[in-house]
C-alpha cells in the first residue's frame, strides 16, 4: 500500500507516465513485496529550467533528473532489500529517461505502522485484525 511521488523533468507525456507508473509498481512488488493492487503512484513534470543541480538548470545541463518518494511501513524490508530496490529504481529510470543527471533522486520513508494506511484504517489495524481472525 506504498504511495508513491515521482517527479521527472520534461513535459507531461501521458505514456511515459502510464510506463513509469507501471515500472515503479513492478520494482516495489518485486524488490520491496508491496501488493501491487494497493500501490498508488503519483506524477509530477518540471521544466528542466526549474530544476536546478549544482547551481545551473537541467536545461542548461542538458540531462534530465527524477525525484521519487516512496513511503512504506517501518520494518517491513531489510537493508538489502533497499539497496536492491534503489539500484533497481536508478537502472529503470536510466533507460526511461535516457542521460540523467547524477543528482537524482530516491527516498524510502520508513514510517510507524500506527501512522500509515489507506481507507481510514491504519496498517497497525490491517495488522492486528488479520493476526486475529487467524487465531
Amino acid at each position: 500500500m506504498p504511495i508513491i511521488n515521482v517527479s521527472v523533468t520534461g513535459r507531461p507525456d501521458a505514456a511515459l507516465s502510464a510506463t513509469i507508473a507501471r515500472e515503479v509498481t513492478e520494482l516495489t512488488a518485486v524488490h520491496l513485496r508491496k501488493d501491487p493492487t494497493v500501490t498508488a503512484v503519483a506524477i509530477s513534470y518540471l521544466d528542466p529550467q526549474h530544476w536546478f543541480a549544482g547551481g545551473k538548470s537541467l536545461a542548461e545541463h542538458g540531462a534530465k533528473t527524477f525525484w521519487l518518494d516512496i513511503k512504506v511501513v517501518d520494518g517491513t524490508n531489510t537493508k538489502l532489500e533497499l539497496e536492491a530496490y534503489l539500484k533497481a529504481i536508478f537502472a529503470a529510470f536510466g533507460r526511461l529517461l535516457g542521460e540523467m543527471h547524477e543528482e537524482s533522486y530516491a527516498f524510502v520513508h520508513e514510517v510507524p505502522a500506527a501512522a500509515y494506511g489507506y481507507g481510514g484504517k491504519t496498517q497497525e489495524f490491517r495488522f492486528i485484525s488479520g493476526r486475529l481472525k487467524a487465531a
